[in-house]
């Protein structure tokens, strides 16, 4: 391929042509535009090769290629390590801008200020641009500038602000497909990179029942949510599109938004939280940390329907209902009095729409030891929470066939549990 100047877009967690801001700007640049995705090896090598996100991935990438396709472009993919790959790249093409989207989480932050320091150093100009949150970083602070680290005043400001600027702004990229570069680069089978094609599935995501979503997201029988959490998290969707929609639509849907965005605004703020308590109060917790009672919470033998259910569809499907992870995370935490990070680190290797943020968020406010978490004394009753969730039933027995047959003791007594961790947990608080 002849040497001619170019731009490049740099995919990661934006997996559209429609209405992303990085490609947006890239393509209104004076050179084509060549759009790259990298195969990350530093995070491949810690993957199952049947991780069913990189699948999603994948085919997320072969529908923009074949759209480029029909206008005589293509998507070029590359694997390795991301700093060799764009060594690599600076030697082979002539780049002269490099456009990509922000990411927020502390691994991308590290690699994004190593990519950028390579091409300030021979003169490439790089540009970054806000598209995976409405309000990023500092936009949403207290008057004296600092995070907020209660969710109910940053949920008032985030609409105050969102109102104020009548919605969030979509840029239509379509008039600019011309400026992509007419090449055609070979897309790579999923065996090349080094995977295959995993049998559980990412599954559409779907709005039309969302109108109810504030009286039904509750009742896991329902399947009433939207499955849209692994498409924001890869960008398949825009969230500027999606809010203005929700805004339109259903406030207690974009509440839950806005909830993802103050999870994103922690992690950026306070970066020590993907392994340390956001409250230092709770580090002399004494945690049991039980393997064989792990062991049987991750393969849904606690003997708790509810939480038994929960975590056999995660096993099975990648997806566990909103309301169930609560129950199951509460479980882990305050009855098994485990550390709330095993059960982190297991949902950031079964979830489809594992996001750093907003795991670590969660699971810290089960656990009672991040921002704006639910008290240490709050321990949820898997049986009560059944009874009020899914009274008949019908969700517990889809995932436990043999539920009818006569269903396995509780690993543990509720009442002594409760008990139990209300006590480790006050004796472990740091005065």
């Amino acid at each position: 391929m002849m040497k001619q100047k170019v731009t490049f877009f740099w995919f990661r967690r934006d997996l559209r042509l429609e209405d992303n801001l990085g490609l947006f700007q890239a393509l209104h640049s004076e050179f084509p535009v060549i759009p790259l995705f990298i195969f990350d090896e530093d995070i491949l090598e810690n993957l199952p090769k049947n991780d069913a996100r990189v699948s999603f991935i994948y085919d997320s990438l072969k529908k923009i290629n074949e759209q480029l396709t029909a206008i005589d472009s293509s998507v070029l993919i590359k694997k390795g390590k991301t700093t060799a790959v764009w060594e690599s790249l600076l030697t082979e093409f002539d780049i002269q801008k490099v456009f990509f989207n922000k990411d927020y989480e502390p691994f991308a932050i590290k690699r994004d200020l190593e990519i950028t320091s390579i091409l300030k150093q021979i003169n490439i100009e790089s540009y970054s641009f806000k598209d995976h949150v409405i309000f990023e970083e500092k936009e949403i602070t207290k008057s004296d500038g600092l995070p907020y680290t209660v969710y109910t005043p940053y949920k008032n400001k985030w609409l105050e602000k969102y109102h104020l600027s009548g919605q969030a702004p979509e840029y239509d990229t379509k008039p600019l497909f011309s400026n992509f570069i007419k090449h055609q680069f070979t897309f790579p089978e999923l065996a090349v990179i080094g995977f295959e094609r995993s049998a559980i599935k990412v599954l559409p995501h779907n709005l039309t029942q969302i109108t109810e979503y504030k009286e039904t997201r509750d009742f896991p029988a329902l399947d009433s949510t939207s499955y849209l959490s692994p498409h924001l998290r890869f960008g398949t969707v825009s969230i500027r599109k999606l809010v203005n929609w929700a805004n339109r639509k259903n406030q207690t849907f974009l509440s839950e938004l806005i909830w993802r965005e103050f999870f994103i605004q922690i992690l950026f703020s306070f970066p020590k939280v993907v392994n340390h308590n956001f409250k230092s109060a709770y580090d002399g917790i004494q945690w049991r940390n039980n393997e064989d009672d792990f062991k049987r919470w991750c393969s849904g033998t606690t003997g708790y329907p509810m939480v038994d259910a929960g975590m056999r569809q995660l096993n099975e499907t990648g997806y566990m209902h909103n309301r169930v992870r609560m129950v199951v995370a509460s479980f882990l935490c305050k009855h098994l009095l485990i550390n709330w990070q095993w059960g982190e680190a297991y949902f950031a290797e079964k979830l489809l729409d594992f996001e750093l943020a907003s795991n670590v968020g969660n699971w810290q406010w089960a656990a009672g030891t991040g921002c704006d978490a639910a008290p240490y004394f709050r321990v949820f009753n898997p049986e009560i929470q059944q009874k009020k969730f899914d009274e008949k039933g019908i969700y517990i027995r889809k995932w436990i066939p043999e539920f009818d047959l006569g269903y396995n003791e509780p690993m543990v007594d509720h009442a002594f549990a409760r008990d139990r961790a209300i006590s480790t947990y006050k004796a472990g608080i740091v005065k």
